[in-house]
Formats: structure tokens, sequence, C-alpha cells
């Protein structure tokens, strides 16, 4: 009884985590390639690459956005873009570009 009850706990305290899909991200970026490109590499030298950069940063920065707490030039732009987006699609698009192979 008491590993069940520990095993319990054990697996309540863990923090579940949804995977991002790809394909969906792909979907989804068709507005983000104005800016960041079609194959995530920016043609705008002041916006940066998206292609290659790890999902948990790319998803991180989207909600920093969507929050306000990310300031600056760029927030300007990217925080109204973040605010229409649902935690899925956050970790759909940095899913999507995280695949991608980075701007050498």
């Amino acid at each position: 009884m008491k590993l069940l009850v520990a095993v319990t706990f054990a697996f309540l305290s863990t923090t579940a985590y949804a995977a991002g899909d790809a394909e969906a991200g792909k979907a989804k970026s068709a507005v983000c390639a104005a800016c960041h490109g079609a194959n995530g590499v920016s043609q705008i030298p002041n916006y940066p690459n998206l292609a290659g950069q790890k999902a948990a940063y790319l998803e991180a920065q989207l909600k920093a956005f969507k929050s306000g707490e990310r300031k600056g030039a760029s927030s300007a732009v990217m925080t109204p873009m973040a605010t229409n987006l649902s935690e899925q699609d956050m970790q759909d698009l940095a899913e999507f570009y995280s695949a991608m192979e980075a701007a050498k």
C-alpha cells in the first residue's frame, strides 16, 4: 500500500509537458515566414533566424511576448503576434522551427 501511495504521489508531482506537433506548426507558420523566412532564415538583418533554435527557447520567447514580459523593439511586432497563439500553437511552432536545420 505504501508503494502505491508513493507511486501515485510521484506521478502527480511530475509536470506533464505536451509535445509540439511540427506538422501543425508548419501549417501555422505562414504569418511567421513574412519576417523569419519560409525556411526559418530571415532575410531581414534585425529579425532572428528561427531554424534550428531549441524548442524550449522558442516556446519561452513566445510566452514572454504574449505575457508582456519581453520588452524591447521587437516586442512592438511580436507581442500582437503572440497574443493570438494558444499554448499548443506555441508548442507546435517551436517544434516546427527547432526541427529545421540551423542557418550556416
